[in-house]
């Protein structure tokens, strides 16, 4: 084959769309088309030309360009320029079917693509670049060679498919240059890997610089997709979707969305090609695959093998009861006699439960007698889709904890929060559980031991039952983020999407503790169909923007449906009860400063109507500073049962602290204390006899392990500042009207001084 130079550059402006090649040693001029002729690969590259419009033309050029062979074992050394003033820049293609190598149609590389050393240590970077009227490049294999030593590097973009982003290619800075050898199984670098079905790519005028090279790759572009980008966005991580939906809720948030199924073989294959490790939004994917792909090297968290027991929902009962985790009883069955036997072992009602694609209502089924189990399977598709019983478990309260587990094994779980289900859908989630400590604990136990006996890495939700003995059951394991852990984008210091991408990319787990004191989220579910539960959803959604501590989540769904999640509001504040105070005016539209529908933060309590005159002053200075407040009487000695509830049930209502006014024995205040976990200010109210010293004594001299912050007699106006300080901790606002009634103080003072300076003692006197 004849050696020969090539040029290849722009004719006119920056802008000229008008390109040409000459093959300089003999002068002679060909267009793009004869060009493909000589370097074949490039034949794609001259069809895209003419696909996209761009005209050809055999002016010569002015580049300078390299010299090289043009044979079947050297590559091709090309220029490129955007006009006839700037300098031209290296461009490699491909000569043969054997080779791959880079490709360049920029004139400055616009992102750093990834690094990697040859085995002579020498650092390169590679960059990609992009022009607008192609869509050529995928992912390469590049063979280097640092002098004599050839060292393989195998990647795949950072940005895997931009389309209509065009032409995209390598630029490579080296030091000494390398040299490209032959490859004889390569993924060829001018290949194009998109296709004209790729309606979700991204068409980005800049690329995405990331925090890590590592682009995940999600299985499911819903919400929680949706959410794991928002999160991913604010990290500098870069998450691609696969989904089937063209306007997926994830597809407009995300790096990139490729259209297909997450439950075809090969999709899921294709999809991997383009990430650094695999995960899912939803467990009901092609596991089959992942485990083939795993065993090709490629990184899936959680394994694949955890996503298999998840799945099948028998085999995940059979995995945890294996592993010692607490659990309702359960018994497959294959017929509607093996069904009748289960139930009259375990009795009715009785559950009856598909094994698998069981989530959000559907897939269960309650028996009420065994008149009933036909109609059960009937509803459940029948027993050839597998079916499982499991016994009824006896529940008061439905609990859930997200678990997050790191590439190091380490587990962090999160607070345990109460789920509260309407027609089998989570409608309500209430942070933190308002449960015993040592129940809370134990939840915690059973969702750590449930997650430890899995593989991989990632944020899990263990969805638990609490009966009326006391007991934790498990009832399922979701291997995701989980409508249960919606508030942590609100509440914790760590979301539980943040945690996710934490987990699966290596970086160290977050802290999961809350920053709330409480919170509620609430799901917006479809109430009607169309356009009626658009409306609905919106009206919801304005009357959420009015409540302070309310933020609203909407899923972008293109389509209304009723039960169906199109989105979530969380409302955080100071306690539960005064959350559900707002949850109330979110619901049931009542006027948002309705002094009726605010939850009290405090509660001052007395003894008698006669200690009132005292005790009003407490209440005065808590209406000063804004803090809601209660006003009751609760006596030790004559109402000792009205006294036990107030003060045990307290916090439970959102009471953050209690101001108990007492005379004469004054047991009212330490007894209150004994009762409730909350901080207590006794005010010592002066009685017909002692001077008030005898209040004063008796609550002073508390035993140690019961304490009240004692004040002095009839001084409940310290006893409100005293409470105003405690919630201050906690509420900046309050700490800066603290700080403005400490300085009114003092300018009175020194006004005062000013006067009696200025007139006389005599004066002041007469005048005050």
């Amino acid at each position: 084959m004849m050696q020969e130079e090539i040029a290849f550059s722009t004719i006119g402006s920056s802008n000229s769309k008008t390109f040409h090649c000459v093959c300089a040693n003999t002068s002679r001029e060909i267009d793009v088309k004869e060009f493909s002729k000589h370097i074949s690969p490039l034949g794609r590259a001259a069809q895209r030309f003419q696909c996209a419009g761009v005209n050809t033309s055999t002016h010569p050029g002015s580049c300078s360009p390299k010299r090289c062979r043009l044979t079947h074992h050297e590559p091709t050394l090309l220029h490129y320029s955007r006009g006839p003033n700037r300098r031209p820049v290296p461009l490699q293609v491909l000569v043969t079917g054997f080779r791959s190598l880079p490709l360049l149609f920029a004139d400055t590389p616009l992102m750093q693509f990834s690094h990697f050393k040859t085995r002579h240590t020498q650092t390169r970077k590679v960059f990609v670049a992009k022009n607008q009227d192609l869509n050529m490049l995928h992912s390469a294999r590049i063979v280097l060679s640092g002098h004599t030593t050839i060292s393989a590097f195998s990647f795949r973009p950072s940005s895997p498919s931009i389309k209509t982003s065009s032409s995209l290619g390598f630029y490579m800075e080296q030091s000494p240059p390398l040299k490209l050898k032959q490859c004889h199984q390569p993924h060829l670098a001018c290949q194009a890997t998109s296709r004209d079905d790729d309606a979700s790519l991204r068409n980005d005028e800049q690329p995405v610089h990331g925090l890590s090279e590592v682009v995940v790759g999600v299985l499911g572009g819903g919400q929680l997709g949706r959410m794991m980008c928002q999160a991913a966005s604010q990290m500098a991580i870069k998450v691609m979707v696969l989904d089937p939906q063209e306007n997926c809720p994830a597809s407009s948030l995300s790096y990139h969305h490729m259209v297909g199924s997450f439950d075809e073989s090969t999709k899921v294959e294709e999809f991997a090609k383009r990430c650094g490790v695999l995960t899912v939004e939803i467990e009901h994917v092609d596991v089959d695959t992942l485990e083939k792909l795993e065993k090709q090297g490629v990184d899936c968290q959680p394994k694949a093998s955890t996503v298999r027991i998840i799945q099948d929902k028998y085999q995940q009962k059979v995995h945890f009861s294996q592993h010692g985790i607490p659990l309702p009883e359960f018994m497959k069955i294959d017929d509607l006699e093996g069904a009748k036997k289960v139930g009259e072992l375990f009795g009715y009602p009785l559950m009856i439960k598909s094994r698998r694609l069981a989530y959000d209502g559907r897939g269960n089924f309650v028996a009420k007698s065994e008149e009933e189990l036909s109609s059960a399977v009937d509803a459940l598709g029948g027993f050839d889709r597998g079916l499982y019983a499991e016994k009824w478990a006896p529940f008061v309260k439905e609990l859930a904890v997200i678990v997050a587990r790191g590439r190091d094994n380490s587990i962090s779980c999160y607070p345990v929060v109460e789920t509260i289900h309407r027609d089998n859908i989570c409608h309500i989630v209430k942070a933190p559980a308002n449960v015993k400590w040592k129940t809370r604990e134990l939840a915690t136990e059973v969702a750590f031991n449930a997650v430890n006996s899995l593989e991989g890495a990632g944020v899990f939700a263990v969805e638990l039952f609490l009966t009326k003995d006391g007991e934790i059951l498990l009832n399922e394991v979701a291997p995701r983020p989980h409508n249960s852990g919606h508030h942590t984008i609100e509440s914790c210091y760590t979301s539980q999407y943040e945690q996710h991408l934490r987990a699966v990319v290596g970086l160290p787990l977050g802290d999961p503790s809350m920053k709330t004191p409480a919170a509620i989220m609430y799901n917006i579910l479809g109430e009607e169909e169309g356009e009626l539960g658009f409306q609905l959803a919106h009206q919801l959604i304005k009357r959420a923007l009015t409540i302070p501590g309310a933020s609203v989540h909407w899923y972008d769904k293109p389509e209304m449906r009723k039960q169906r999640k199109m989105g979530h509001i969380t409302l955080v504040g100071p306690s539960l009860n005064n959350i559900e105070s707002n949850l109330a005016i979110l619901v049931e539209g009542k006027r948002l400063h309705d002094k009726t529908t605010v939850a009290p933060r405090v509660g001052i309590i007395m003894g008698s109507d006669s200690d009132l005159p005292v005790m009003k002053s407490a209440a005065e200075i808590l209406e000063m500073f804004g803090v809601p407040h209660e006003v009751r009487i609760v006596s030790a000695h004559r109402t000792p049962e009205l006294m036990f509830s107030y003060a045990s049930s307290a916090h439970e209502r959102g009471i953050q602290v209690i101001i108990a006014g007492a005379g004469g024995a004054a047991h009212l205040p330490g007894m209150v204390a004994a009762l409730t976990p909350l901080p207590v200010v006794g005010v010592p109210v002066r009685a017909s006899t002692l001077d008030g010293l005898d209040s004063l004594l008796s609550i002073v001299q508390m035993p140690r392990g019961v304490p009240v912050a004692t004040v002095a007699v009839n001084n409940a106006t310290n006893a409100g500042l005293l409470a105003v300080r405690m919630l201050g901790v906690a509420n900046d606002d309050l700490l800066s009207r603290m700080s403005q009634y400490q300085e009114d103080q003092k300018e009175g003072v020194l006004s005062k001084g000013d006067k009696l300076e200025k007139h006389g003692w005599e004066s002041y006197l007469k005048n005050s």
